[in-house]
This record gives C-alpha cells, structure tokens and sequence, in this order.
C-alpha cells in the first residue's frame, strides 16, 4: 500500500474515533488566546502541526490557540521570543526539538531545549528517511552501500543543512558502518528533494513525508527510525535492513517557558492530549501523510536527553 492509499484510508477511518464528552480543558483559567510561536516561515510541516493544533483546539476549549510564525536563525529567534513569554500558559513554543536540540548543541545560543524550557507534550515526529531517484540503480540498501564501498569518498548525498538532524542521521548512518560518502547541504526539505530527483547526489537523507506525491519519483530505501512509518509500511528501519545508526529523528514538542507552574503545565498536557486524540486534528494530519504520535511531557524529555548523548560524538565530529 503506498503512502497517498493509505492516507485516504485514515481519513475514512479516523471518523470511528469519537472524543470524550469531558474536556480535559475545562479547568483552565486563562482568559487570553494561547499564542503558539513557531519559529519557522508558514506553510512547512511543523507548521502544519501548529496549525492542526489551532484548528482542531478551536470550539473545544474556551480560550482559541493563535499560531505566531517568528522565523530566524534556523529556528533560535523564536525559540528565544517564546522562552522569555509570560510563564502564565499563554506563550508556547511548538517546534521540530530535533533540530532545535541539535542546533543548541553546533553552536553557542542563548536558549536551549533542556534548559530554557519546560516539555508540556510531544504531538508528532519528523523521520529521516534514505531516498533515492525511483531509477536509481539501487534496488535495496545492500546495493548503495556496495558501491560506497567500492567507491570510497566519491557517492554525494544530499541533506538539509550542516548540522541539522537530517545531516546528523545521515552521518550517523555512515560512521556506523565505516562508509565513506560526500554530503552535499541544500537550503531545506524540498530543495533536498529536487536534488534527489534530478539526479544531482546519488542519495538523499530527507523527511519520510517529503515522498508523499512524490511516488513515482523517489523511492525511500530505510527508515532512520525504530518503527516503521505508519503510512508507508513497506519501506524498513536501517537495523531491519541489516545496519547500524544513530537514533536521531525530531520530535514535534510543544514547549513553555521554564518557569510555567506545574498545575498550568498539566493543563496545557491534558488539552493537547485531547486535541491530538480528535478526528480533526487526525484528519488534518493524514492529509499532510503525517501520523499523530503523542508523548506526555516526562516521557518526551526522557526521549529528547537520550538524543543529546547518541548525537553527542556526531556533533562533536561536526564543529
């Protein structure tokens, strides 16, 4: 089944699912609209989260969720907008934490995931996925990796940005099974894919959502992930295939400033649990081939630190 069968699919069966008749919300005190910055241009797929979050949030609770797009500085201007907003529920920050944690780990920043904010819940992820041309000479993953073995220092492959989680899966890939290939960085997801697609590197380490619309053009090899992509199910993790990696993806959490109090940061939790549980938010996410994955914020902050220590040796190898 490939990715836009199985989207159509989703759509028709989320309308099973029914919400509760409690809201989880109902307690919540605030009186004002809880802005959502986000730290990217419109129209990407972070930015489709936050605006899933706005639509599917709207009705259910008394206060509406306002996306606030503030981008800059691959993602720090407003990271660092959000961590100085009032610690009162009506500042959040929702961004792609991989990036946002890796990004604090390259360079010197005034703010960072861990310790300038408070996790409230993760509500999605962003996985790298290996594509090729879908002529590719390469049938499987065994077929790329015999000939950057042959070739040592000569297969290009495309990522999106020195240091960004992409870049570091992709690394992470090579170091861990002593391959030797060339990166080549492009400004973003889909100009990685345009470069797959022409045929520009041999291979590119970009977001297992960017195939979608795209299956007669590129074809995903692995998954850096420990599960298999809910729509595109034929496609195997790197250890399925037979390799090693570095667990890096991007969890799509939403943050709130770190001095937030425990009662509004369980609010904040208990209202996002029940929006991403709704069949809008569902349907909204199937539409962009993405899948709800929602975490409690303990178990999130968990995922995030084990994060930091596998990416450490890539960084460092990086700066």
């Amino acid at each position: 089944m490939n990715r836009r069968h199985f989207i159509q699919l989703a759509t028709l069966t989320s309308a099973g699912f029914a919400l509760s008749g409690t809201c989880a919300f109902a307690d919540w005190k605030v009186r004002r609209p809880v802005n959502i910055i986000l730290p990217y241009k419109a129209g990407g797929g972070t930015d489709s989260y936050a605006r899933a979050v706005a639509s599917a949030g709207d009705g259910l609770f008394p206060v509406p969720f306002v996306v606030v797009n503030k981008p800059g500085s691959s993602g720090m201007v407003g990271a660092t907008e959000a961590a100085r907003g009032r610690p009162d529920g009506t500042t959040v920050l929702l961004t792609s934490a991989g990036s946002f944690l890796l990004t604090s780990m390259l360079r010197d920043t005034d703010v960072t995931p861990l310790e300038s904010f408070r996790i409230v819940a993760q509500i999605g992820k962003l996985t790298t996925s290996l594509m090729v041309p879908y002529d590719s000479p390469y049938q499987s993953l065994d077929d790329l990796v015999a000939d950057i073995k042959a070739r040592p220092g000569q297969v290009r492959w495309a990522h999106t940005g020195n240091g960004g989680f992409h870049n570091v899966a992709g690394q992470g890939f090579l170091d861990s099974n002593d391959l030797d290939a060339v990166g080549v960085p492009f400004k973003g997801g889909s100009a990685t894919r345009a470069a797959v697609i022409g045929e520009q590197v041999s291979f590119g380490m970009i977001g297992i959502q960017q195939a979608a619309g795209f299956e007669e053009q590129l074809r995903p090899l692995a998954l850096n992930s420990d599960t298999r992509d809910t729509f595109m199910t034929d496609v195997p993790t790197f250890a399925e295939a037979g390799y090693d990696a570095v667990d890096v993806s991007s969890p799509i959490i939403v943050f709130a400033p770190k001095d937030t109090p425990d009662d509004v940061v369980a609010a904040l939790e208990a209202a996002l649990k029940e929006i991403t549980s709704s069949q809008a938010f569902i349907d909204a996410m199937a539409e962009r081939g993405n899948a709800p994955v929602y975490l409690p914020g303990a178990e999130a902050e968990a995922n995030l630190r084990a994060m930091k220590e596998n990416a450490g040796p890539i960084i460092s190898a990086l700066k």
